[in-house]
């Protein structure tokens, strides 16, 4: 079989590589300047990187907004629609998901993520702790049509979309995000969203760029990922992590940068690198409050509430699919 159409698994086992991963990094590294979309970090050594990174004293996206929703949960349990499904875009590990679950409490849950084995251990995890709530799974890239399982087709849905997600992406594929989500949960939905705001790059660089190596391990890992399932030989020790701040775009850029001149190889394609090149790997926007509203009613979503942390760092808006108005 070709080289880029397998990778070993955990277990030992061949399984096909994703052929939009392959695509993208091909078509990512022949750029200029070159980026790879930030989706691809989400192997399992990647998913893992992640959860420890949400643990780190500098990154406080996590447990700000993880106070915050324990803070309005009572709120949440009474602005749910009753017998709602939750539909969790990018769930991970659903660490924050028992507290939404616990107040509103729904008739069943659908987390949905690109990490398959993570995306299932965690369903386990959360299963057992909520053991009368019916749990479906979706493997899928949400940046992509996602049919939910016909088990929730009737209910009214919730969508949820922590951690700041969707600052991952520039604001035109944003709209195209919230416009499918509103497709995809269909009128009357409602969507409890989390974005990250504007601050001082005193506190946003380090988010992105920990004492302990952590994020640069992560970022480094999309590397790791290439050699192994496209048959790369990129010489991962020649690059480093860089995290910016990009102030007219308001967003934390993450580069991975080559140290030195480089040749390489990914799926057979040969490669060249000058030193202080680098791939472009992530975007972190950060949404003051009125760009954040004006993007969301961009996507067809009318915020309906809004909340903020004492320190106005961070913002979960629960918004509503809304009849569209045709005239002011």
């Amino acid at each position: 079989m070709h080289a880029m159409l397998k990778q070993e698994a955990e277990d030992g086992q061949t399984t096909l590589a994703d052929p939009n991963f392959r695509a993208d990094v091909l078509n990512g590294l022949s750029l200029n300047p070159r980026a790879i979309p930030a989706r691809w970090f989400y192997d399992r050594r990647g998913s893992e990187l992640f959860e420890a990174i949400t643990e780190l004293p500098e990154y406080y996206p996590t447990r700000t907004e993880t106070a915050l929703l324990e803070r309005i949960s009572p709120e949440l349990g009474a602005l749910a629609a009753p017998d709602a499904a939750v539909v969790e875009f990018g769930s991970g590990s659903s660490t924050k998901t028992p507290i939404l679950l616990r107040a509103i409490q729904p008739a069943a849950y659908v987390p949905i993520d690109i990490s398959g084995d993570f995306l299932r251990q965690s369903a386990r995890a959360l299963s057992a702790d909520f053991p009368g709530l019916p749990v479906y799974p979706v493997e899928a890239d949400f940046l992509r049509p996602v049919p939910l399982p016909t088990e929730v087709a009737s209910l009214p849905k919730l969508g949820f979309f922590p951690g700041s997600t969707i600052g991952n992406m520039q604001a035109f594929h944003a709209v195209d995000l919230l416009r499918a989500m509103r497709a995809w949960l269909g009128e009357g939905a409602r969507l409890l969203i989390g974005m990250d705001r504007v601050k001082s790059p005193d506190v946003l660089v380090p988010a992105y760029d920990d004492a302990q190596g952590v994020t640069a391990a992560f970022n480094l890992n999309l590397l790791e990922r290439i050699n192994r399932e496209l048959d790369g030989t990129i010489p991962v020790d020649a690059f480093r992590h860089r995290a910016i701040w990009n102030a007219d775009a308001a967003r934390i850029e993450m580069h991975l940068e080559a140290q030195r001149d480089l040749a390489f190889t990914v799926d057979g394609r040969a490669f060249h690198m000058t030193a202080g090149e680098s791939i472009h790997t992530e975007n972190s926007h950060k949404y003051g409050p009125n760009g954040a509203r004006m993007l969301l009613r961009a996507g067809g979503w009318t915020p309906i509430r809004e909340w903020t942390d004492p320190e106005e760092w961070f913002t979960l808006i629960l918004c509503e699919a809304q009849t569209l108005r045709r005239a002011p």
